[in-house]
């Protein structure tokens, strides 16, 4: 009988910061041997010519979720499972989703029964809360952070999900005293609901128009906004899909006050401009996210943020609909007002080539930066770390083993989520992982899906700690 399950041989391997040549056995699921020997395995793998990468953690996407208009994601835990593993990552983060009305207890709960049995890779849940009743938020959400879920996404827009300032900092509050971790939309709901009034009643009403409604500027003053009560309860927050210079800024600023700010970015703001909304509507529909693309200077600031440790995640925010159907981004007709587009684009099997190519290959990070961005800082921000995102003696078999130099053109017919489109339709990317592996199972290899639906299960999360930057809070925070 073989000392190990599976030995992944002569590939160069990411530990601690730097490429190792060692061999890799893995046993019951987890590293158990980091060998300049070579080891014996019931499977091997030969890494010869590839890097060794910690598998992909992907903390911001929507699978299978109702939105606040009753529509569902198009994909279920399967079909973004699988998309996700070939593209190398082997554990998403969605959200389950409250909705007014309802309890978060229960919500956690009907979201878990949609994904068990159904996915491919490893999977753990961030709370959405729109109802932070008491119950919720001195019953439930200190059960559930209990149980591993230690992160809840607010949003500052959206009628149908959006707090207010004083909703905003009692959860916060609540939050900080768990030791959970709020996730903030930022965008200035006021703001945005006058300028979508304006353009609508003067005819501005194609997509492109999206990008007056929702512009950088409603991103700064939201941004600028939750960092404030950020800062006045003394809580860490993680502001998502930052998609402008302006709001980047925000966030840079706080930083540089020793503020625990954290922060993601995402593709779309990295390789789409607003350009991009001004095609024909059918076309367009496909390109409306929230935030929308800006355009190029803000792309290079965002780049430099990446480069220089700004951001501690890449996400993707794949929210992704069918194009048909009554909740799809056809759905107002063939010349929609950008009020009523589906926002969200796929993104979770893209994500990790497309930073390896433009950032990696292109010299614009280094391999070191794409790895924390994508494993080592996720893990560590969600409280995942030491169980996930590094290879390292005793952390799970999680790894994605890269080509970097193997050459492809995205394109829905070779890529596998299933949901009918990319908006990345035609770009070349140099860099692709080849082989996933999750808690030492092939997932998929040189283009074969070889796990079955139902090998990936639900993680729990460690809570946050105390980060804060006082000795000792105020008397009224405790």
């Amino acid at each position: 009988m073989s000392e190990f399950d599976l030995v992944v041989r002569n590939g160069s391997v990411f530990i601690d910061g730097r490429l190792e040549r060692v061999h890799v056995g893995v046993k019951d699921g987890r590293i158990a041997a980091l060998a300049e020997t070579p080891l014996e395995g019931a499977t091997v793998l030969d890494a010869s010519g590839k890097l060794v990468l910690p598998g992909g953690i992907d903390v911001h996407c929507h699978i299978a979720q109702m939105t606040s208009t009753g529509a569902t994601t198009a994909d279920d835990f399967y079909s973004a499972t699988v998309g996700a593993a070939f593209g190398g990552t082997t554990l998403v983060m969605p959200f389950a989703a409250q909705h007014r009305g309802d309890s978060l207890r229960a919500s956690v709960s009907a979201y878990r029964e949609r994904a068990a049995g159904r996915a491919v890779v490893d999977y753990a849940f961030h709370m959405i809360v729109t109802d932070p009743s008491e119950q919720v938020l001195k019953e439930e959400l200190p059960a559930l952070a209990a149980e591993g879920f230690t992160s809840v996404k607010l949003y500052m827009t959206y009628d149908a999900l959006r707090l207010d300032d004083r909703a905003m900092l009692e959860t916060l509050l609540h939050a900080r005293r768990l030791g959970v971790l709020p996730m903030i939309h930022a965008e200035s709901h006021d703001m945005i609901g006058w300028l979508t009034e304006r353009l609508l009643a003067l005819g501005y009403r194609k997509p492109k128009y999206l990008a007056h409604a929702r512009p950088a500027l409603a991103e700064r003053e939201a941004t600028h906004r939750a960092i404030s009560m950020a800062e006045l309860l003394d809580i860490p927050i993680f502001v998502v899909h930052v998609s402008s210079a302006a709001a980047a800024e925000q966030i840079a600023i706080a930083q540089r006050q020793g503020l625990p700010i954290l922060a993601e970015t995402c593709p779309q703001y990295l390789l789409l401009t607003e350009s991009d909304l001004d095609r024909p509507a059918k076309e367009a529909v496909k390109y409306c996210c929230s935030p929308p693309p800006r355009d190029a200077s803000n792309q290079a600031a965002l780049w430099d943020g990446l480069r220089d440790g700004l951001f501690s995640c890449f996400s993707s925010d794949h929210s992704v609909f069918h194009l048909d159907g009554p909740h799809g981004k056809w759905q107002a007709g063939d010349d929609p007002p950008f009020n009523k587009i589906p926002y969200g684009l796929p993104g979770l099997e893209t994500r990790l080539p497309l930073l390896f190519s433009e950032g990696v290959t292109k010299g614009r990070i280094s391999l070191e930066r794409f790895v924390e961005l994508t494993s080592t800082g996720p893990a560590r921000v969600f409280g995942l770390d030491g169980r996930k995102g590094k290879i390292a003696l005793g952390a799970d078999a999680d790894l994605a083993l890269w080509d970097p130099q193997a050459e492809a053109t995205l394109s829905t017919a070779t890529l596998h989520d299933g949901t009918g489109y990319t908006v990345y339709e035609g770009t070349n990317v140099r860099g692709m992982p080849v082989t996933t592996v999750s808690r030492g199972v092939i997932v998929c290899h040189e283009g074969t899906l070889r796990a079955c639906a139902g090998h990936g299960t639900l993680v729990p999360c460690e809570r946050i700690g105390s980060v804060g930057r006082r000795p000792a809070p105020a008397p009224w925070l405790a």
